[in-house]
């Protein structure tokens, strides 16, 4: 029988010029001195929070337990395949760009940045920029970047609660202030910056103008309405299926069910992030967990079944790595 069980993710919060001293939207009974613009949920530097194996880091876990933890379906077996964080934007952050998997191999990277973001909260005129205008060239850009105007080349888009946007490797990509957003990204923290208000931070322009697309499949996610599960009881929303992961949404208001296989037949660590409400993770043999508002919980892939059985109510996004070949989403302007 394996020694894992679902691990509860200590938050590592980062300080960023862009954040904000307020979290109480997603963390009520945290107090900050410092403004904080995210909080790493599985990093490979996250900590487990619960049982015998409290204080390991999931580099350290995954190196040591391999497919036991992560599955069948990621690339790597010895790497925790998905990063997912908060993000809490009270300022606009740098223009940015991150490879993707064949220019993150260019520079010698394993892999590239291809990531998701969830909308959770969104202020009225909350914006994001999703690559550039149409029409417009690497060059154009790297010409505004230094006549300082580059925000004005970026196609800027409002975003609205329970949104899903895609941001394929390659995209140029900013946030405004005004959100908070769950991100889902393959584990690389390989960030170009091309471009920051003249804030005194180091760019990265050589590489990141190197890296970047003109055209990419960044936009908002066209998805399936919501489902009813339980007679009517529970609600499913399949958010994003994509080459690097696949995220769901979940409200329980009863217990459900859930596997670490998916129709493939390949296994993959499950991670779930509360976005609502509070529930209880549970595994055979195995002690609960508590799945509260701002909290992750990885169910590694060894055990095979698990519920979740909500406190009244929660509502949860679950990420995965898909056990099959997909293409990118389907999305819109």
């Amino acid at each position: 029988m394996s020694e894992l069980y679902p691990f509860l993710m200590a938050p590592s919060f980062d300080p960023r010029p862009w954040g904000t001293l307020d979290l109480s939207p997603i963390y009520p009974n945290h107090r900050f001195e410092e403004k904080i613009g995210e909080s790493w949920l599985t990093a490979d530097r996250c900590q487990v929070a619960n049982g015998p194996l409290k204080g390991k880091s999931l580099a350290e876990l995954s190196s040591q337990y391999g497919r036991e933890l992560v599955g069948d379906a990621p690339q790597d077996p010895n790497r925790f395949p998905l990063l997912l964080k908060f993000l809490f934007p009270n300022d606009k952050l740098s223009v940015q760009v991150h490879p993707d998997d064949e220019a993150a191999r260019r520079a010698g990277e394993p892999w590239g940045k291809t990531e998701c973001w969830y909308v959770v909260q969104a202020k009225p005129g909350a914006q994001v920029a999703l690559g550039l205008k149409p029409g417009v060239t690497r060059a154009e850009l790297e010409q505004a970047i230094h006549e300082k105007r580059a925000e004005e080349l970026l196609n800027w888009v409002n975003v609205y609660p329970g949104e899903m946007i895609y941001l394929a490797g390659g995209t140029v990509h900013t946030l405004g202030a005004g959100s908070i957003l769950v991100e889902t990204q393959q584990q690389s923290d390989t960030t170009y910056r091309l471009y920051d208000y003249g804030r005194p931070r180091e760019l990265h322009l050589k590489q990141g103008l190197a890296a970047v697309k003109e055209r990419t499949a960044a936009g908002r996610v066209i998805r399936p309405a919501p489902s009813q599960m339980n007679g009517g009881s529970n609600r499913y929303s399949p958010l994003i299926s994509a080459p690097h992961f696949v995220v769901e949404m979940f409200e329980l208001k009863q217990p459900h069910d859930f596997k670490t296989k998916d129709d493939s037949g390949k296994s993959s660590v499950q991670i779930m992030v509360a976005t609502e409400g509070c529930g209880v993770v549970e595994a055979q043999g195995m002690e609960p967990v508590t799945l509260a508002k701002g909290d992750a919980v990885v169910v590694p892939a060894a055990l095979g079944e698990f519920r979740v059985r909500p406190q009244w109510a929660v509502e949860f996004l679950k990420a995965t790595v898909p056990g099959e070949n997909l293409t990118e989403p389907a999305i819109r302007a």
